[in-house]
């Protein structure tokens, strides 16, 4: 077993509220209290702290990818994982090499193994974030890394992450989420995500389609005397266009911070993704105004994440299939999934494999995908997140929608790929990561 499976066999010994969701168990001076055992490696290089509803990861991963493109080494943070639990913590463009995985865990583990529980804040037990998010820190100190990018976990006020001093804040496009851990409106939900909003620290803001909701940022960012920029006031022009050969998106953006229009053919796709890469532009020139415009659309170009509208072909096992895996399980990243797909694939054969968690919006999202679909399959998203299958049902029947349901998702995986390559249908897995990294364990033939 290699050193970090049996980090991983550690962790799992502590709470994970990724698998297993509960109220009240967030708060910041356990992370404070653990970094400061290992003597604050969160403070071991300037940061970029992004939080949101969607598009946080990619945000992250463009601004990591421009300053690692203009010459530094950059640590960068994310969640979930799909293929590897590395991908939460890497550089810019994968992950780091062994003997800084290995270094962190031979830092991290005898040293909080020696806590002694009643010396913990109020004595609560560690959690699997808290330790994962310290893991991260340890390991871009013993990259000494030059620049590290952080996505909120969760919410952003009381997420471990919050315990770092970033050089400046971003905080995409919110929507209704973790209703039971954030609060029931957006409102509330904006306010725990504006917690990441530190004193004097510049935010970069997606204007929101609420605006009470942009309401609750502005007045957060003035009680903070935080310079507060809403990206959409900052872009006087933009487009964005695909190609259907190379399936890559030409993204063409202008503003007064930039010496000459910023013209990038990205890998990520979708309406989204463009306006994710106005965010990660400006965020770069705020942090790093004389950054050229060359290095800015070369790191556009090379940031890809899995599971962001990835494209997959030439799959073993199913010869002639096409399969588009994309995680989104908001109801806006859903609708903007199935918009990319449409532009496109718009006259190609399509069947659907959805699963979503037990706390996302299933009735609105299914409405999406009436009139598109030929044949969609739903089950759950495996088995490290809860989920309702019979919700899912209840939803799509309500759609008046045909479909293929079972709480195998294992199985119903197997039938989708098999019908699709068969049918010769493109298949779009959608509506959780958890589902996705299921599809690509199965077909890695890990499962």
């Amino acid at each position: 077993m290699s050193a970090i499976d049996d980090f991983l066999e550690w962790l799992d010994s502590y709470l994970n509220f990724e698998r297993l969701p509960q109220k009240n168990i967030f708060w910041l001076d356990t992370i404070d209290y653990l970094c400061k055992r290992f003597n604050n490696p969160q403070d071991a290089a300037p940061c970029v702290h992004v939080a949101g509803s969607k598009g946080k990861g990619s945000v992250s991963k463009m601004i990591a990818s421009i300053l690692q493109e203009a010459g530094y080494n950059v640590g960068l943070y994310t969640s979930p994982h799909i293929k590897d639990f590395r991908e939460r913590i890497g550089s810019a463009d994968g992950f780091f090499s062994d003997d800084i995985y290995e270094k962190a865990i031979k830092e991290i583990m005898p040293k909080v193994d020696s806590i002694i529980p009643e010396d913990l804040p109020a004595e609560r037990p560690l959690t699997w974030f808290e330790l994962v998010t310290l893991y991260a820190f340890l390991c871009f100190r013993a990259a000494k890394t030059d620049w590290n990018v952080f996505e909120v976990g969760l919410g952003g006020r009381l997420d471990a992450t919050n315990i770092i001093r970033p050089k400046i804040c971003c905080i995409t496009p919110i929507e209704l989420e973790h209703t039971e851990f954030l609060g029931d409106t957006i409102e509330k939900i904006a306010a725990e995500k504006a917690g990441i909003i530190k004193n004097c620290t510049p935010v970069l803001l997606a204007r929101q389609q609420s605006e009470g909701v942009n309401i609750v940022l502005k007045e957060k960012a003035f009680t903070r005397h935080a310079p507060h920029y809403f990206v959409e006031d900052l872009i006087s022009h933009s487009f964005y266009s695909f190609n259907e050969k190379t399936h890559r998106m030409h993204v063409h953006l202008e503003s007064s911070m930039f010496n000459r229009p910023v013209d990038a053919d990205m890998q990520l796709l979708g309406k989204m993704q463009a306006q994710n890469a106005a965010m990660a532009c400006i965020a770069a020139k705020k942090i790093l105004p004389n950054v050229d415009e060359a290095i800015i659309e070369r790191g556009l170009a090379k940031a890809r994440l899995p599971g962001r509208f990835e494209i997959c072909e030439k799959i073993k096992g199913y010869p002639g299939l096409k399969m588009i895996l994309d995680g989104a399980h908001t109801l806006n990243s859903v609708r903007l999934t199935v918009d990319t797909m449409n532009k496109l694939f718009g006259s190609c054969k399509v069947n659907l494999l959805f699963a979503c968690a037990a706390d996302k919006d299933v009735k609105d999202m299914a409405a999406i995908f009436k009139y598109r679909f030929s044949h969609i399959y739903i089950t759950r998203p495996g088995d490290k997140k809860q989920s309702d299958l019979n919700a899912e049902i209840t939803a799509f029947k309500a759609a008046d929608l045909s479909f293929t349901a079972d709480a195998d998702y294992k199985k119903i995986i197997k039938l989708a790929l098999q019908k699709s390559a068969e049918d010769g249908a493109i298949l779009l897995v959608t509506g959780s990561f958890y589902l996705v990294s299921e599809v690509d364990e199965l077909l890695s033939g890990n499962s």
